[in-house]
């Protein structure tokens, strides 16, 4: 009987005391990962689905680069290929020139023309302009200044002149 009336102590002793924390008492701020019902708040499809949608963000992010990537790198393609062709088309007229410059009659054109030489049974003329000698002509004489002396103005109508265009007050 002793044990019974301790064991009726303990208890009251028990509720007449204010919980600690964790200890007894279940609240639904404490398990937040079991509501009431005693589901959790994520099921296992829903981790899932949004693992999948991460993923797929992610591989669409990296996709658009390499597709803007993959434009960049058509367009220098492109520019290349036209620098590409306007080089071959100089190197084809340069073989031209440097065929026509190896051959014997470039060399005699360049030779007459530039080199001032002449065949055995030739020539060389060279002309000259005829001498030009200076014609002498008479200096003209300048033409004679009057001087004319203008009126005396004063400094003071002269200025009042210049800034209004108007003779001054009083004149």
């Amino acid at each position: 009987m002793k044990n019974a009336v301790s064991a009726n102590a303990a208890e009251t002793s028990e509720k007449s005391r204010p919980a600690a924390r964790g200890e007894g008492v279940s609240s639904p701020a404490l398990s937040k990962s079991k509501p009431k019902g005693g589901r959790p708040l994520l099921s296992s499809i829903q981790i899932v689905f949004g693992s999948i949608l991460a993923i797929s963000l992610l591989l669409a992010i990296n996709f658009s680069g390499r597709i803007a990537a993959g434009r960049n790198i058509t367009r220098e393609r492109a520019e290349l290929d036209r620098q590409i062709k306007t080089l071959e088309a100089q190197a084809t007229a340069l073989h031209a020139e440097l065929g026509y410059v190896s051959s014997d009659a470039y060399v005699e054109a360049w030779a007459r023309q530039r080199g001032n030489m002449v065949k055995a049974n030739e020539r060389l003329i060279i002309p000259v302009p005829p001498k030009q000698t200076a014609v002498p002509f008479a200096t003209p004489t300048p033409p004679a200044f009057e001087l004319t002396r203008e009126p005396d103005v004063s400094n003071v109508d002269l200025w009042w002149g210049l800034f209004f265009d108007s003779p001054a007050p009083g004149n």
